[in-house]
């Protein structure tokens, strides 16, 4: 079976084998807690056995919806924030034609938009003229259906549809997912009729990718959730046991141990321009996950090798607080070989005949090891190609890793107690009902 490889020999050098072995111990209670529910956020773990839980019944349910969405639109919008957007969007990228946007729309393939991730104005103005003369349906996601970002994306889509559709034919092409019964859009969806899907209590928003928030999105798109799900179940078992052979409990031990050594910035790496938006997903699941107590590993990201012209200079020789996890894809989808040319201008003939993923392999080679010689340590991710299988299995991976590595941190690594603080202050200053006392405060501060 191919899957996914973590290879640590390239931080050795800052962190040796021993350093590591150190905390396989609490690496394993920590395994131990996310297996077993003990330890704190454990409502939040429904994620843990959702690949192997997943019921043919509920794909079959998702698939048709989709079905039924791609024969009746030219555009489908999904609304959300965070994990609501971020996990479609990753998986959708990397699997899609890189001018996918730019090709003429074709019958049964909607084009994916995504809104209620901002408060752009100008955005929402350009969407909603874009959707003028579209056919378009809507996925609406968000467990309350109050969340201010999604909500404001909604009316305005919502009023669109209707006035182009009719009521009636607007509530065919709008679906809803959301809490199995509280809440103000499964109210709306119950007395709209509309289409929905639950969002399980117990999944968070940035681990949700797996459940409808992500499949139905993804399934819309055109592509396999069937071998996603596959793949997130292969990686589930795989990553069940506290040893080495489990590349989750590796990767957290790992990077735990570069974290105890002073490396407090990890870089995710990757040199496929289709991954831009995995790296998005993997910096919310890991800073919202980590980031508590005034402790946790900042996640950052850069697409390679485009990057290396703009932050290559910081990394190799900035300073040294920070480590890598490259993510490699092992097979390209298309070959594509360099030509020969007579005159040689450009001096690249040395290298006519090689395909461009052989020079773009070597440039990430050559770049590890260069900042391997810098005092920045690697780990290696590799990936046997983008396909859906093996983005499931990343996805899970990243997930179980995650969970380990925050109860090796001593946090919650399910709760955002954080994300709350903008919220009561931008309510406060937008006055909403309610916020009467935090409005006077907020005021008198910006007198």
């Amino acid at each position: 079976m191919k899957t996914i490889n973590v290879d640590i020999k390239d931080v050795l050098a800052t962190v040796s084998r021993e350093d590591i072995a150190c905390l396989e111990g609490k690496g394993a209670e920590a395994l131990d807690k996310v297996l077993g529910g003990t330890g704190a956020g454990s409502d939040f773990l429904g994620w843990v056995n959702l690949p192997t839980e997943t019921t043919d019944a509920l794909l079959d349910d998702i698939i048709a919806c989709a079905d039924q969405l791609r024969a009746t639109c030219d555009t489908v919008v999904a609304i959300g924030i965070g994990g609501s957007y971020l996990g479609a969007k990753a998986v959708i990228e990397a699997l899609s034609d890189s001018f996918a946007a730019y090709r003429p729309g074709m019958q049964g393939e909607p084009k994916v938009l995504f809104a209620g991730q901002n408060i752009g104005e100008d955005y929402m103005y350009e969407l909603q003229d874009y959707l003028k003369d579209k056919r378009f349906g809507i996925i609406v996601i968000s467990k309350s259906g109050t969340t201010t970002e999604p909500a404001i994306a909604f009316r305005l889509l919502k009023e669109q549809l209707e006035r182009q559709l009719g009521v009636e034919e607007a509530r065919k092409r709008i679906v809803a997912i959301t809490d199995a019964q509280r809440g103000a859009l499964r109210s709306l969806a119950t007395e709209e009729g509309y289409k929905t899907f639950v969002i399980a209590d117990n999944v968070g928003g940035r681990f949700s990718v797996l459940t409808p928030v992500g499949l139905l999105p993804i399934a819309v798109a055109g592509f396999d959730i069937r071998a996603l799900i596959d793949g997130a179940a292969e990686m589930e078992k795989a990553t069940s046991e506290a040893n080495e052979q489990n590349p989750a409990f590796l990767y957290a031990c790992t990077r735990n141990a570069l974290y105890n050594a002073g490396k407090k910035i990890e870089i995710l790496v990757n040199y496929n321009p289709k991954l831009h938006y995995f790296a998005e997903w993997w910096k919310q699941l890991y800073g919202e996950s980590e980031g508590k107590d005034h402790k946790g590993i900042f996640p950052a990201a850069v697409d390679n090798s485009t990057d290396l012209h703009s932050m290559g200079q910081w990394i190799q020789d900035g300073e040294r607080t920070i480590f890598e996890t490259v993510i490699t894809v092992l097979e390209q989808k298309y070959e594509k070989l360099i030509p020969s040319d007579d005159a040689n201008l450009d001096g690249l003939n040395y290298i006519a005949g090689k395909h461009i993923d052989e020079v773009n392999k070597m440039a990430e080679l050559g770049t590890r090891i260069a900042h391997v010689d810098g005092g920045v340590p690697n780990l290696l991710i590799s990936l046997p190609a983008l396909r859906e299988k093996y983005l499931g299995q990343l996805i899970y991976f990243f997930e179980k890793a995650c969970g380990i590595s925050g109860y090796m941190l001593d946090v919650n690594p399910f709760n955002q107690p954080g994300v709350e603080d903008y919220k009561r202050n931008m309510f406060a200053l937008l006055a909403k009902p309610g916020y009467e006392k935090e409005t006077e405060a907020i005021q008198a501060r910006l007198k």
